[in-house]
């Protein structure tokens, strides 16, 4: 069954995912996903220091 993303809890399920599973990059890119999800700053900071690295995002 395809994984949807309805919640920011979704996108913290899939990265966890993607961390268990040796690929940090996308897990990274997801935890960022959900974060800018999350109203809540305080909880935004803890996922995305769940998952440490440098943002790899192309902004425009």
């Amino acid at each position: 069954m395809p994984q949807t993303f309805n919640t920011p809890a979704d996108y913290v399920d899939a990265a966890r995912e993607m961390a268990d599973t040796g690929h940090p990059t996308l897990a990274r890119l997801l935890a960022e996903e959900a974060a800018d999800r999350t109203p809540d700053p305080d909880t935004a900071a803890r996922i995305l220091a769940e998952f440490p690295g440098h943002s790899l995002r192309q902004e425009d």
